[in-house]
């Protein structure tokens, strides 16, 4: 039988850009059937949604990260390690691992970059939500037919 519950990890870097993930995943999934972790940054994503996977516990995990160009080439490879991290780690363990990294081109430390992104993350908490459901819905089925 697939779990009923969810993790979600997300990390502190932007946090008041990336907390708003978990705010739009909320609002499709009642916060009690969710256990949130944080972790310091994106780098640290694929350990802990790894670990929280292999428990047995969640029916998903999903991992919420914003990985921006600081104006050195260090962004597009921690944003790469961060979403095959996460996918071997889904792999590995067999629980769905979500993605919610986004890395963007331009960003900027303004007040309108900050809104345009705050509201993105809501949205693509609100994806990551339907996606955890959707599949934790069609593995139940699945288990089903083989039984």
């Amino acid at each position: 039988m697939t779990p009923t519950r969810y993790a979600f990890v997300k990390a502190n870097w932007h946090a008041e850009i990336v907390d708003r993930a978990l705010d739009g995943f909320l609002e499709l999934i009642p916060a009690d059937k969710v256990d949130v972790y944080d972790v310091p940054g994106a780098f640290e994503l694929p350990l802990l949604a790894r670990d929280l996977a292999a428990t047995g516990r969640y029916g998903a995990v999903a991992a919420a990260a914003f990985v921006v160009d600081g104006g050195i080439y260090r962004h597009d490879f921690v944003a790469q390690a961060v979403v095959d991290g996460l996918m071997r780690a889904g792999l590995d363990t067999g629980v769905p691992v979500l993605s919610v990294s986004l890395t963007p081109h331009h960003y900027q430390e303004t007040e309108h970059h900050r809104a345009i992104y705050s509201n993105h993350f809501v949205e693509k908490g609100r994806e990551a939500a339907r996606a955890a459901l959707m599949i934790t819905s069609t593995r139940a089925g699945l288990s089903r037919i083989a039984a």
